[in-house]
């Protein structure tokens, strides 16, 4: 069921982001994300109190320029308007795993651009699956030419695994191309909607964990 807020008689915001857990799926060789109480009322203390522990790729999260370029723009360079705006839910189903430019259909691209892969049959799965649906160079290089401003997948990597992950990374990020990883777009419709990500504010970071939010007709999705 999606995790929806009804707003009005017309609209519904849902919920797109990869919650928090220990033992979620974490890219291979980072360190795994933790929780542990500092304060609990079951324990007398006046409130609950958590701490937790990760990286600024856990979970749905953004990457920013600088994750792979020393002189990239860090999370809180990053120009807020990309974050806001009209988008398009595009339903993939070429299997992977790294799409190319015509696995994007033949449509122009939209300035954001949701995808929407087979990646959703693995959502809640906590072993790293290494065949995941990501994108080719080829396919990275189509959004650079098409100008594409944000573009989000529904697993924990925008890149396959492997040689083409650096590749993929620097051609959308240096062209300025914010990537949006870890969505769960299982409830999401295809076609237009409004989409909204919201990354911690993370001062001179090179990415951050968000929540995502799309918004959909009412009785859709």
């Amino acid at each position: 069921m999606a995790r929806g807020v009804r707003v009005g008689p017309e609209t519904r915001w849902v919920d797109v982001s990869m919650p928090l857990f220990e033992g979620m799926v974490c890219w291979p060789g980072d360190p795994p994300f933790e929780t542990r109480a500092v304060s609990s009322l079951s324990e007398g203390a006046g409130s609950n109190v958590s701490w937790l522990g990760l990286t600024t790729h856990s979970g749905t999260h953004v990457d920013a320029p600088y994750h792979v370029f020393p002189d990239g723009a860090r999370v809180d360079e990053v120009d807020p308007s990309v974050f806001f705006g009209p988008a398009c839910v595009l339903e993939v189903t070429a299997p992977g795993p790294a799409l190319g430019p015509s696995d994007l259909g033949d449509a122009p691209l939209p300035a954001r651009l949701l995808l929407k892969t087979a990646n959703g049959m693995l959502a809640g799965r906590r072993q790293f699956e290494p065949g995941f649906v990501a994108l080719s160079p080829e396919a990275a290089a189509r959004l650079v030419d098409e100008r594409v401003q944000l573009i989000g997948i529904d697993y924990i990597s925008i890149a396959p695994e492997g040689e083409g992950c650096e590749t993929v990374h620097r051609l959308l990020l240096e062209a300025g191309v914010l990537i949006v990883e870890g969505l769960d777009l299982r409830n999401a419709r295809a076609g237009a909607c409004e989409f909204v990500v919201l990354p911690l504010a993370v001062r001179h970071g090179d990415g951050a964990p968000c929540r995502a939010f799309i918004r959909m007709e009412a009785g859709d999705g």
